[in-house]
């Protein structure tokens, strides 16, 4: 028979911590009876505690416990029962909490998720001076409202209930019952709340002189309801959500690997610009010369940028290799650039008056292009795609920048497509790769006097 435990707090740290008179102290002592009543096992009860005075409490308790952001504990709470449903989690929050993180509040009760939050309700923002609160009634005096608070007190039970909160109570630190409350509220089968209204001896009763009377009196002129607030038991979502991934549960999928299977010619970090439009498939081309780059032994990145519309606007993809690891990710000067739409055009045009004689421009021909010191190639990729597949253009004109740099094999591009399409895309792009290669023929013309490259003009037929 496991040993009975009288209690959860622990007083190795000393008494808590609290201003004399505060309801924070009588708010834990009640947790702690309901948990002695309850004898959770301490290894699988969590309290969260929230920023605020409130966030003082997890470390009094022998359970685990979890302190973050300002407003947010209750997220914290969803994300550790829907990993661990075996857990028993508590969520500990202030008034200020509930007001910072109010759409959290909103989250687990409409999806029903099986914690516990209490809200220790003392009107202000205790620990930072006394400022109002969603909370703080009306005509309330704080040091934010000094003429008397005109914004009507949030209905913290309220608000979860029309979200969706099949359990709430709303109660105070006096009653008598609230441990018993609580612990209802924790056996409960999904998300359960507690609206404790308690007393701030440090601010908000000097300011308003309240007394424990008074604190049924607010609820009355606010018509908020005492007690059991709501009692509607639905499905939790933790349960649904596991339910339904076991019965609609997949095979796990091995993840893919790459195998260095050629050699490559890259001696330094090379950055390769791709501009096109959307629905080119830029991104998953670009992709492909990435994962090619991969079976070379090259280290990749990609990076890509496109706007909000779909199948309209521009598409650029910015794929750096290099035989060492990549520390720096941005391509300050392009060493290849790919230029295959309007569209890629003009969301780069600052950029390719820009590109250096050092620099190689793969661009179709159709293009009117400003000036640039860069190496340019026009090739007719628009001409080449169609005989094709309208949408291979960039397989075309990566094919025609692999075979002029020789920066890796026309095999390892291969070998990428191969491997990561499915076979009638990939059937479609072996040809593109083909094609594309069949552009590049050797020839350059130099103006050495002028020290600038004229253009090329490849197979153009």
């Amino acid at each position: 028979m496991s040993t009975v435990i009288d209690t959860y707090l622990t007083n190795e740290i000393g008494p808590l911590p609290f201003c004399p008179g505060c309801g924070h102290d009588p708010l834990l002592k009640a947790l702690d009876k309901a948990l002695v009543k309850l004898q959770p096992d301490p290894a699988k009860t969590v309290i969260v505690s929230d920023i605020g005075c409130i966030g003082l409490s997890d470390r009094y308790f022998n359970t685990h416990g979890f302190h973050g952001l300002h407003g947010r504990s209750i997220t914290y709470a969803c994300g550790m029962k829907l990993a661990r449903p075996e857990l028993t989690v508590i969520v500990l929050m202030g008034d200020g909490g509930c007001g910072i993180g109010g759409t959290h509040l909103l989250n687990v009760a409409r999806r029903n998720i099986d914690i516990t939050l209490l809200v220790a309700n003392n009107f202000n923002y205790g620990m930072t001076g006394g400022q109002h609160s969603v909370s703080t009634p009306l005509s309330g005096i704080t040091p934010t409202t000094p003429m008397g608070n005109l914004e009507g007190a949030m209905d913290i039970c309220g608000t979860a209930i029309a979200a969706g909160a099949g359990w709430a109570y709303r109660g105070t630190t006096f009653d008598k019952d609230l441990p018993d409350h609580i612990a209802e509220a924790i056996t409960q089968p999904g998300f359960s709340m507690l609206d404790i209204w308690e007393m701030c001896t440090a601010y908000y009763v000097l300011h308003n002189k309240l007394k424990k009377k008074d604190l049924m009196d607010i609820m009355d002129r606010n018509n908020f309801k005492y007690g059991l607030v709501a009692n509607n038991p639905r499905q939790e979502y933790g349960a649904q959500y596991r339910a339904t991934h076991v019965d609609t549960a997949t095979p796990e999928r091995k993840p893919r690997t790459i195998e260095i299977k050629f050699g490559n010619n890259v001696t330094r970090q090379t950055g390769i610009v791709i501009a096109g439009s959307a629905g080119q498939k830029v991104r998953s081309a670009s992709g492909l010369l990435a994962q090619s780059s991969m079976c070379a032994g090259l280290s990749v990145t990609q990076k890509v940028d496109y706007p909000n519309t779909v199948m309209t606007g521009h598409s650029v993809s910015e794929i750096i290799v290099s035989p060492e690891r990549i520390n720096y990710t941005a391509i300050d000067t392009a060493d290849y650039f790919v230029l295959v739409s309007e569209d890629g055009l003009k969301n780069t045009k600052s950029r390719i008056e820009k590109l250096p004689s050092t620099c190689t421009l793969y661009v179709e021909k159709s293009l009117k292009l400003p000036h640039t010191e860069a190496e340019i190639i026009r090739l007719p990729l628009i001409a080449t795609a169609k005989k094709i597949n309208r949408l291979s253009i960039c397989i075309v004109a990566l094919a025609a920048l692999v075979k002029d740099s020789g920066i890796i094999s026309l095999n390892a591009l291969a070998e990428a497509i191969t491997a990561f399409q499915k076979p009638a895309a990939a059937e479609i792009s072996l040809r593109a790769l083909e094609a594309g290669s069949a552009l590049i023929q050797t020839g350059q013309e130099v103006d050495s006097s002028r020290r600038t490259v004229h253009n090329k003009i490849f197979n153009q037929s």
